[in-house]
């Protein structure tokens, strides 16, 4: 019987300094690397409650990790230099020119909304590849879900708000979340929200 390798982990200040190498700016580096501890922490408190088997650790390093990209289609000039949503690739992109575990780099290039798949793409014509991008591990989900609630404004976003958020994009967006709050339940985002000082929306 083969023996399962243990999946190698960056840790927190290796996370850190991977952050710092790549962002174009200390002014964004805190606005990324910031709300990446924020969802990391959100993260930990569903998991809390978290019912089904999890990999604690592999969440906290794909929440500290998910928006890596981010540095790649943003210019603290000039403001956007690619699409927003092609942060996720760029993302995966970064950790597998790292050497990154590929289920750190799957974290990064399938948390953008709550999944995008290969018709949604080609239907809004979207500047990605043809294929799905959606998160299929409970880690995968976790990280994605917990994501929703905080935003780089920076403000936390209310249950109502992120699923308004999804409604948006059509009923299959909306059932996904769904089926994320029943997977996960709902955060409890006061306390975070005073430890930040920031607000509820």
């Amino acid at each position: 019987m083969n023996e399962i390798t243990p999946v190698q982990l960056p840790t927190y200040k290796e996370i850190e300094i991977l952050h710092k190498k790549y962002a174009p700016s200390p002014r964004v580096f805190e606005l990324v690397f910031s709300h990446c501890v924020i969802v990391s922490e959100i993260a930990s408190a569903l998991m809390e409650s978290c019912k089904g088997s999890i990999d604690k650790d592999l969440v906290i390093a794909g929440c500290l990790l998910h928006d890596i990209g981010v540095y790649k289609v943003m210019d603290p000039e000039e403001g956007l230099v690619e699409p927003y949503i092609c942060h996720g690739i760029r993302g995966a992109e970064i950790l597998r020119h790292e050497g990154c575990d590929e289920c750190l780099c799957r974290i990064a290039e399938r948390h953008t909304g709550v999944g995008l798949t290969k018709q949604q793409i080609i239907k809004s014509n979207l500047p990605l590849p043809h294929q799905d991008f959606v998160a299929e591990t409970p880690e995968e989900r976790l990280v994605m879900y917990a994501d929703k609630f905080h935003s780089k404004v920076p403000q936390f976003n209310s249950l109502s708000l992120a699923l308004t958020s999804a409604k948006k994009f059509g009923y299959d967006n909306e059932a996904r979340f769904n089926a994320l709050l029943a997977e996960f339940g709902a955060p409890k985002l006061d306390e975070l929200a005073k430890t930040y000082n920031q607000n509820i929306v």
